[in-house]
């Protein structure tokens, strides 16, 4: 499984975020911009905390078996590899939708003087915001996932069978 980069994630959501501060300064010439959703931060964050409690888990899980612990739960490989799937998908559509969020949210910057699109743009910003902390949450659920480098045999298994 090929690991995500930030590199990416930031490219994702820049050019989405050009996209959409076109789009809306498009739609606003016709006087039909779309209203920011309420639920958007909430169902981010949602999503952010999902995936936090996931990454403490299985961390934790993990950080067991390395010191072997009495009693310690092993992480079935299966169920770490969806984990990082999951978080890697989340991190994706959450590179999108920030960026959707951040164009609308720099648009409305030049409207705070009408309340209801200053409301919208600290809702674009808390949007944001909660985007990020998935896309943050999805790269370090990645990195407790990543299996160990083994630098005592650069062979790998098959090289202590020759």
């Amino acid at each position: 499984m090929k690991l995500l980069r930030l590199r990416l994630l930031i490219g994702i959501t820049a050019a989405t975020t050009a996209l959409s501060w076109a789009g809306a300064k498009l739609w606003a010439s016709l006087d039909t911009l779309p209203a920011v959703p309420a639920a958007a931060p909430v169902v981010l964050a949602a999503v952010a905390v999902i995936l936090l409690a996931t990454t403490i888990s299985l961390r934790g899980r993990l950080k067991a078996v390395r010191e072997r612990q009495p009693g310690a739960k092993g992480v079935d490989p299966l169920l770490a590899a969806r984990a990082v799937v999951l978080g890697q998908a989340s991190a994706l559509v959450s590179a999108v939708v920030t960026g959707i969020y951040a164009g609308a949210g720099i648009y409305l910057l030049g409207e705070l003087d009408v309340s209801a699109r200053k409301d919208q743009a600290v809702t674009a910003g808390l949007a944001v915001l909660a985007g990020a902390a998935v896309i943050a949450t999805a790269l370090w659920l990645q990195h407790v996932c990543k299996l160990p480098e083994n630098h005592d045999d650069p062979g790998g298994p098959a090289a202590s069978h020759r």
